[in-house]
């Protein structure tokens, strides 16, 4: 009943609808990259180097979106940076064979990318009841593991129908589609940012302590993912012809299945102990998770694993969101939000390429490369537990940045 409430309520629907349409291209682009680049004829290096670009771009871009956001508020942000990114998925589209126009327009695609999950994400204490905020911050997590799935598969229907750079076409097509439908939402026009703490200076909200350490602690789970998706890409290889049906696809889906799931499951339950509690058992949990897989096991084990591995992460990202909007100073929660975002798809990125080396040797060392990724993370998020619990920052050593001025939202701790 928590969900069908939560759905219910004004503008849930159709924020929720708008976010996953202009998110999807974030789920679609490194693939259809890759797809135009080769069909123009392209080196393998050229294409490495335009996924390098847009990835390092949106990196950047997201947390100076999110602070011009908090100043500025959401809808001009979100239409202005909509049109730019589906400029350079134009530039693109246009010229996919030119070196230049790859990466620039690569590059132009990420860094522009219309922030529409810190946006949301700062907008639900404004749109549900205090009661609901945690079943709506999974509601949210849940999402995205929707769009793992359906952003290759859109890409592998359009490519295979229309060709790769239709594809680029329709992701520039979708993204400014959502932002539309999110910009002209009557919360998102009405929300605007606390004033902005004196004290958050040039760091904004990396100025909190504890912010920082939970953002390091995340980027641990995002680095587990990258390389679980490695791992996942070797092992279908390895096991082609015996028995693996969809290949590494089938194992990244059941691994989005299983942290959907978990984060519906997380967001029905009614939590006593503390979201800082939460977050870091999370954490460890889906370390443990992560563990057999080092057994590297046939097929059927191994997607039964796969399952299990994912069921953890939706959830420790629904608290981790509770979280950042406490811990971010005053007047800069979007951008935090931005930094999360940031933080967990830099350490996607490292896991990939360390994984990738080891690939070369032995499936089991990229298994406890995943492991080891968020059993750090996790051990760093337990250390830090006093940090990350908002009520206590002060006293765990915050003084004299501004622990004390959390954004003035009613958000449960537990």
């Amino acid at each position: 009943m928590g969900y069908l409430a939560l759905l219910r309520a004004p503008h849930v629907g159709r924020l929720l609808f708008g976010t996953l349409l202009g998110r999807l291209p974030a789920g679609m682009t490194a693939l259809v990259i890759a797809l135009a680049l080769r069909d123009a004829g392209a080196p393998y290096s050229r294409i490495g180097l335009a996924t390098a670009a847009y990835a390092i771009a949106a990196a950047i871009g997201g947390p100076v979106l999110g602070r011009i956001v908090d100043r500025t508020g959401q809808p001009r942000v979100l239409l202005v940076s909509a049109v730019i990114a589906g400029g350079g998925y134009a530039l693109l589209a246009l010229a996919p064979a030119s070196a230049v126009s790859a990466t620039v327009g690569a590059a132009i695609a990420g860094l522009a990318m219309p922030p529409l999950e810190p946006c949301l994400r700062s907008l639900w204490p404004d749109v549900v009841e205090e009661k609901q905020l945690d079943t709506a911050y999974a509601f949210d997590s849940a999402s995205q593991q929707i769009l793992y799935v359906a952003g290759p598969l859109a890409v592998a229907g359009i490519a295979g129908t229309a060709g790769p750079v239709t594809a680029l076409w329709v992701a520039a097509g979708l993204g400014l589609a959502g932002a539309l439908v999110v910009a002209t939402t009557a919360p998102a026009r009405a929300w605007q940012a606390p004033p902005r703490a004196h004290s958050a200076g040039l760091l904004g909200p990396l100025r909190s302590p504890g912010l920082v350490l939970l953002l390091i602690g995340l980027a641990g789970a995002g680095w587990a993912v990258g390389a679980q998706n490695v791992l996942f890409i070797a092992y279908a290889e390895a096991q082609h012809g015996s028995g693996l049906p969809g290949g590494a696809g089938s194992l990244l889906a059941l691994a989005a299945l299983g942290g959907l799931l978990g984060a519906l499951a997380y967001g029905a339950v009614r939590w006593r102990s503390s979201t800082a509690t939460r977050t870091w058992l999370m954490a460890l949990g889906m370390a443990v998770s992560y563990l057999p897989l080092v057994l590297v096991p046939g097929p059927a084990v191994m997607a039964v694993l796969a399952f299990v591995s994912g069921i953890a992460l939706a959830p420790l990202l629904a608290a981790a969101f509770v979280l950042v909007a406490e811990l971010a100073p005053q007047g800069t929660v979007t951008e935090a939000f931005a930094w999360l975002v940031t933080l967990f798809a830099t350490g996607n990125s490292l896991g990939y390429a360390v994984s990738g080396h080891l690939a070369e040797g032995s499936l089991r060392s990229v298994a406890l490369c995943a492991a080891g990724g968020i059993g750090l993370g996790g051990l760093l998020l337990f250390g830090a537990r006093r940090w990350i619990r908002p009520g206590d920052a002060a006293s765990a050593g915050a003084h004299p940045l501004p622990a004390a001025e959390p954004v003035p939202v009613p958000v449960p701790v537990g």
